[in-house]
């Protein structure tokens, strides 16, 4: 008998931010985009389909009604959610309730199976159906090696990953949900350099993570300052070798320069691959967590593990229980699920590989007034993960009992002493257990269910204790629950307090006791062997991989970051990704307060300024001034100017004499531009034509109506200037260049043609002055940047034009802004992400 299509009276207890993500993103809507169902029937819908699996196994409605009762209490109380998939396509025709994938590439164009072209066939396929997927390209033979078949030359790997970026975007521009790719190359294939700087222009390989697979000999290598060996892929010779620490540093410095590559130690990661007989993990899916077989597949959930803390103390029983249903529901989601390739389906139904994880893990230690970065935090860490890992097995063990163990079982590592896969000594890896899964446990990315939880992300410490939020076109202190909550019981919350510290990022006020400074610590504060430290202790007691991100200031080192890379091996975690503060746009990305409180948690307190420097501020500050008078002065002038245009409205016509162009070219986040401005016998800019992309195509029919629309309005007396602020600063999802060469988006790339064009011309120089405190404040300015141009004159010469602007370098800047609500994204967790409405780059 079919369950109830109506949900249980018992309301979901959602935050309206959490409404809002799950009306945008979740809920089934009609076609014209409304919502169909209400985030109660959403978690119903989930909740039966889902229970429904245990009538394969002999249960009666009655306990399949109780098992969705139970299923839809977990993720209406905000106790656990499955990955995002799960909650979109579970009762809908997809049906496809997975994130990620790793998928096979061999070295051959097509073998029917894994070939390059197959399994690109197969990634655009799962990236219809909503997934993210992780590719090896290490099985690709070197660049530059024959290929028999043809007597040609290979050309190598990055070139087949270029490919699979460029189909990437076909399917996203055919109005499907980004695709998200990582992509790994062994440390001893012949074209590891190649692979390590291929990232080093952020506007190439734009859908693709990529890391290093770290060997054991190239980490012994490393040690001995010795070199190691490169080996050809199909012929496992050796065909050269490479100084260990020269990789290594190109490593590092790609990671200290971008964030990437990070590092996957593969070796690391196949000790405890649970069955070794059916091949060894060669990548990782997108963010990370789960080195995953070819064909292997991602089955994820996470248990909310700040919800089980009651007046300060930990409710293990509750929590246990709670760890028992979760896995359960995510045994169940193996059978229910629609997979986008029958080798996926086969697979996954073989090993039952499953992933259980946490999320509120800051808000718990938050609860338990315990601060992250201290040993009594990375403690508790390690207890949390050692307990969801043994009462996720045990539950796996009831299941195996009552369902059967996984078909691959016996020649696991949890298999009998006759049959089990062991060591290279020949001792068991893992005692014997009965499991109905091969992997129960991991850390993953919890990016938007976190927010329909109302809980911090992941094991993540807080982004932000407090943030600036649009609220009906109002900015208002978004400030966290339990830190208002202490504030009001113990009397020091005042709202100037709050918004003071959203504006300034910092509790470091003297208003918040010393105590609550330390354990509402946030990610950019913590130094970044404490980030490494507690990804250890997580990865002791769990089964796949953590996806962590370790943050570092603007100010660290190549020598910080080659530190941290190095703990991370030696603690024994299977890979570490890290971030430095501002150094995807090459600027600071948050100054003042959190290098002042980084030092002073460190105990490092600036020295008082000295009599030389306080009289160099006094001039300075006198300069400064007289400077912003001049600038008010030419603003007035030029508002009077622009007032006394615009009353005469007058449309001008196009001259009799042919128009004098500049061509001056930007790189976009969407290819490259090309802005036309002709100017009248005046010197008067006229008419503005853009160039984006093909022929027909939407970007250049968007480029094609800006340009008309400026056009228009510089024929209508709106002056070149204020066109130029309006474009200036406008941000996208993707942006392009770094520092002071950074591009946000289409408009600003307009914007910064415009004043290029301006600053070519003579007299524009006062009217720039008056642009700066607004260019600051919208976008990152410049630093002797290079203007190159191309000026076409009336009698068809030309003749190439370069000019230097010169700018400040200490406006803030962003890795950009998220596509769906225009909040500042992060890097967390190893992913750019938005903490707002969990908008992710890794799908």
């Amino acid at each position: 008998m079919p369950l109830p299509v109506t949900p249980p009276a018992s309301p979901a207890s959602l935050s309206q931010n959490a409404r809002t993500v799950l009306e945008k993103r979740y809920l089934v809507k009609d076609k014209s985009g409304k919502p169909t169902e209400t985030p109660e029937e959403m978690f119903w819908r989930v909740a039966t389909v889902v229970a429904e699996a245990d009538r394969r196994y002999g249960h009666s409605d009655a306990e399949i009604q109780a098992t969705a009762n139970t299923f839809y209490e977990l993720m209406t109380q905000r106790r656990f959610e499955p990955n995002s998939p799960t909650l979109m396509n579970a009762g809908r025709p997809l049906g496809q309730l997975s994130a990620c994938f790793v998928l096979p590439v061999d070295d051959a164009l097509s073998n029917g199976h894994a070939g390059i072209y197959d399994t690109l066939r197969s990634m655009a396929l799962i990236h219809q159906s909503g997934g993210g997927t992780g590719f090896s390209f290490s099985r690709i033979r070197a660049k530059g090696s024959m290929v028999r078949s043809t007597t040609g030359v290979a050309s190598g790997p990055i070139s087949f990953m270029n490919l699979y970026d460029a189909s990437t975007d076909a399917v996203k521009q055919g109005g499907t949900r980004r695709g998200a790719n990582m992509g790994i190359l062994r440390v001893d294939h012949p074209d590891i350099l190649d692979f390590i700087a291929c990232k080093e222009d952020l506007t190439k390989v734009v859908n693709f993570n990529i890391s290093v697979g770290i060997t054991d000999a190239f980490m012994k290598a490393l040690e001995a300052n010795a070199e190691y060996d490169l080996i050809d892929p199909v012929s496992k010779q050796v065909t050269g070798q490479l100084k260990s620490t020269d990789v290594w540093d190109k490593m590092i410095t790609g990671a200290w320069r971008t964030g990437e590559p990070g590092v996957f130690f593969i070796d690391e990661a196949n000790r405890y691959n649970p069955v070794p007989h059916l091949g060894a993990y060669e990548a990782t899916n997108p963010c990370g967590e789960q080195p995953l077989l070819p064909y292997d597949v991602c089955n994820l959930g996470s248990v909310n593990v700040g919800y089980y803390v009651e007046n300060g103390e930990m409710n293990w029983t509750a929590f246990a229980a709670d760890i028992h249903h979760s896995t359960h529901f995510l045994d169940n989601i193996i059978d229910v699920n629609k997979y986008p390739l029958p080798e996926i389906d086969a697979l996954s139904k073989r090993i039952r590989r499953i992933g259980l994880g946490v999320m509120g893990f800051a808000d718990a230690l938050i609860r338990l007034g315990i601060a992250y970065d201290t040993p009594e935090g990375v403690a508790f860490g390690k207890r949390v993960m050692e307990f969801l890992d043994v009462e996720g097995k045990k539950e796996s063990e009831r299941l195996a009992k009552q369902r059967g163990a996984f078909p691959e079982w016996s020649q696991s590592i949890f298999g009998p002493d006759e049959t089990c896969a062991r060591d290279a000594s020949g001792g068991r890896v893992r005692a014997m257990q009965m499991l109905r899964n091969c992997n129960v446990t991991t850390v993953a990315p919890t990016g938007t269910i976190s927010i329909i939880a109302g809980c911090s992300s992941g094991l993540e410490p807080l982004f932000a204790v407090a943030f600036m939020r649009n609220q009906a076109g109002v900015m208002m202190p978004d400030v966290n629950e339990d830190f208002v909550a202490i504030a009001k019981a113990e009397g020091w919350y005042s709202e100037a307090l709050m918004e003071r510290i959203a504006k300034t990022g910092t509790v470091a006020h003297a208003e918040v006791p010393a105590k609550w400074q330390k354990v509402f610590v946030t990610a950019n504060l913590i130094a970044p062997e404490w980030h490494v430290k507690m990804q250890a202790a997580f990865q002791e007691h769990c089964d796949s991989a953590i996806s962590k991100t370790t943050n570092f200031a603007h100010t660290a080192t190549k020598d910080d970051v080659r530190d941290i890379y190095t703990l991370a091996w030696k603690m024994n975690c299977k890979g570490v990704t890290v971030y430095r503060d501002g150094s995807r746009d090459g600027q600071v990305l948050s100054t003042g307060a959190t290098e002042t409180a980084k030092a002073e948690r460190k105990g490092e307190g600036a020295a008082p300024p000295s009599a030389e420097a306080k009289r160099e501020i006094a001039e300075l500050s006198g300069m400064m001034a007289e400077s912003r008078a001049e600038n008010e002065r030419l603003k007035k002038m030029l508002f009077d100017a622009e007032a006394e245009n615009l009353q005469r409205r007058q449309k001008r016509a196009r001259p009799d004499t042919p128009l004098r162009s500049t061509s001056i070219k930007k790189d976009t986040p969407l290819g490259v531009l090309f802005a036309h401005i002709t100017e009248d016998d005046k010197g008067q800019p006229f008419e503005v034509f853009i160039n984006l992309g093909k022929a027909g195509g939407s970007a250049m029919a968007d480029a094609e109506a800006m340009g008309r629309m400026i056009s228009l309005s510089l024929r209508s007396g709106i002056s070149l200037n204020e066109i130029h602020r309006q474009l200036r600063g406008i941000s996208s999802d993707k942006a392009v260049g770094l520092g002071p060469n950074k591009v946000l988006s289409v408009p600003d790339a307009i914007g910064l043609a415009l004043e290029d064009w301006m600053r070519m011309k003579q007299g524009v120089q006062q009217e720039l002055l008056s642009l700066s405190q607004t260019t600051q404040a919208q976008s990152p300015s410049s630093a002797a940047r290079p203007i190159e141009a191309v000026v076409r004159t009336s009698t068809g010469g030309m003749e190439q034009v370069a000019m230097f602007n010169t700018g400040d370098n200490n406006a803030e800047s962003f890795i950009g802004t998220c596509p769906d609500c225009g909040s500042q994204l992060e890097y967390a967790e190893g992913c750019v992400k938005c903490h707002v409405c969990g908008f992710s780059e890794c799908g």
